[in-house]
C-alpha cells in the first residue's frame, strides 16, 4: 500500500529553508470602515467593513477629490477605535495635528506616529526594518496576540528618487520618469508580500491626472500599470462641486465637494461599481451618504411617483420622498441586504478580460514598471 504524502514533514523542510514563507490561507479577519456605508460595500462586500488588515489599497484621485479626507481622516479615525496603531507616512508636509483632531484622530504618540519623508527609498527601509523587528517581536506569537498596525501613505504620488533630488539640485527639472514608476511598484509589491500573514496593512493615497488621449478621456494614475497590477484594491476618486444645503435642496454656492468613487480592482465584491459621497465643508461625510442612489441602482428600492418605495422583509411598506429617505429607513434596508444574500455575487479571484481593459485604461502610459 503505498504511503499517503507527509505534508507534516514537508511543511517543516521548506519553512526552514524559506525565510518568510507563508503557509496556508491569510483571508483578512480585521477591517477597517472608510467612514460611509456604501463605499465600504462595493470595496468588501459588506457595509460596515472597508478595507483589510494584510492588504495594500490605494485611493487615487485629482486634487481636493476626497482622497486625504478618507485616509488619513476617517481611516485612522476607525482603525483606532479597534486599537490598530497607525503609522502616517506624510510626503507632502501637508497633515496638521489641528485637521486630523478636527475629524476624530488620536493624535498621541500611543496611537499614531507621524513620520515626515518623501524618499521612496526611505520609505521602503522603514516598512522593511519594521516588519524584520515585527517577525523577531511577534512571529512565534498566535495572530490573536500579535498587535495590529496600519500603515497610511499620504502620498505615493509625492515621493521621490535620489535622481529627482540630484536633478533638482543641477538646476535639472526632467524628473526621475524611467525609474519612479518601478520603484513604486516595487515598494507596493513588496508589501502585498509582507503583509499577507501578519497584522499589518497598508492604505496609500495617488495623483490621477486628465488623460491627453481623446480616445480615452479617462484620468490616469500616476506610478504607471504596473504599480495597478501590484496593488490590491484600488479606488478612483474624482471631484465634483457640492451645491446643496443640508436639507438637500440646490443652491449657487458650492458647499462641499460630491466624491465620485469607483472600485476598478477588488478581490472582495464585483468590481467596476461606484458610488458619489457628499462631503460638506462644514459637517464632513456623511456616513449614509450614496446608500440610497446603490440601492435604487440594484434595485432594492422602487421610484413610485414622485416617492420611494421599499418592501420590507415582513411585508411591510417604506414609502417617502426622497429627501426624507434618512438613517432609520436605510438602516432597515442595510440590516436586510446583510442578514439575507449580498446585492451581487463576490469576483472571482481571477482578473479577466474586463478588468484588464480596465486597468489599461487607468494606466497613465509611463514606462512599464513590470
Amino acid at each position: 500500500m503505498v504511503k499517503p504524502f507527509d505534508v507534516t514533514k514537508f511543511r517543516k523542510s521548506i519553512t526552514k529553508s524559506i525565510d518568510g514563507l507563508g503557509i496556508g490561507f491569510n483571508d483578512p479577519t480585521d477591517w477597517i470602515s472608510t467612514g460611509n456605508h456604501a463605499l465600504n460595500y462595493l470595496i468588501s462586500g459588506d457595509f460596515y467593513k472597508g478595507i483589510p488588515l494584510g492588504k495594500v489599497t490605494v485611493f487615487a484621485g485629482e486634487s481636493g477629490s476626497g482622497k486625504s479626507y478618507i485616509c488619513s481622516g476617517n481611516i485612522i479615525r476607525e482603525a483606532q477605535k479597534q486599537n490598530i496603531f497607525v503609522i502616517l507616512v506624510d510626503s507632502e508636509n501637508a497633515l496638521d495635528e489641528a485637521w486630523l483632531r478636527a475629524v476624530g484622530v488620536d493624535t498621541s504618540e500611543d496611537k499614531l506616529l507621524r513620520l515626515g519623508m518623501s524618499m521612496i527609498d526611505d520609505v521602503a527601509k522603514t516598512i522593511s526594518n519594521f516588519v524584520k523587528e515585527y517577525k523577531t517581536d511577534y512571529g512565534d506569537k498566535e495572530p490573536t496576540d500579535r498587535p495590529k498596525v496600519l500603515f497610511v501613505l499620504d502620498s505615493l504620488g509625492m515621493m521621490m528618487t535620489p535622481t529627482d533630488v540630484d536633478q533638482f539640485n543641477k538646476g535639472d527639472m526632467k524628473g526621475d520618469l524611467g525609474r519612479k514608476p518601478k520603484a513604486l511598484t516595487a515598494l507596493v509589491r513588496n508589501c502585498v508580500n509582507m503583509f499577507g500573514s501578519l497584522n499589518v496593512g497598508m492604505v496609500a493615497t495617488n495623483h490621477t491626472y486628465a488623460s491627453q488621449d481623446m480616445f480615452d478621456p479617462d484620468d490616469k494614475i500616476s506610478g504607471g500599470q504596473g504599480f495597478v497590477y501590484a496593488s490590491s484594491i484600488v479606488v478612483a476618486m474624482k471631484k465634483l462641486k457640492l451645491k446643496e444645503d443640508e436639507a438637500g435642496n440646490k443652491i449657487t454656492d458650492v458647499r462641499g465637494i460630491r466624491a465620485a468613487c469607483k472600485v476598478m480592482k477588488t478581490r472582495f465584491a464585483k468590481p467596476f461599481e461606484g458610488v458619489q459621497i457628499k462631503i460638506p465643508y462644514e459637517t464632513g461625510m456623511d456616513p449614509y451618504s450614496g446608500l440610497l442612489d446603490l440601492f435604487e441602482k440594484k434595485g432594492l428600492i422602487q421610484q413610485q411617483g414622485n416617492r420611494l418605495k421599499y418592501i420590507t422583509a415582513t411585508g411591510k411598506e417604506i414609502l417617502d420622498y426622497r429627501k426624507a429617505w434618512g438613517k432609520d429607513n436605510l438602516e432597515i434596508v442595510m440590516q436586510e441586504v446583510s442578514n439575507q444574500v449580498a446585492l451581487d455575487e463576490h469576483a472571482t479571484p481571477e482578473i479577466n478580460l474586463e478588468e484588464e481593459e480596465a486597468i489599461q485604461n487607468i494606466d497613465n502610459g509611463d514606462t512599464d514598471a513590470n
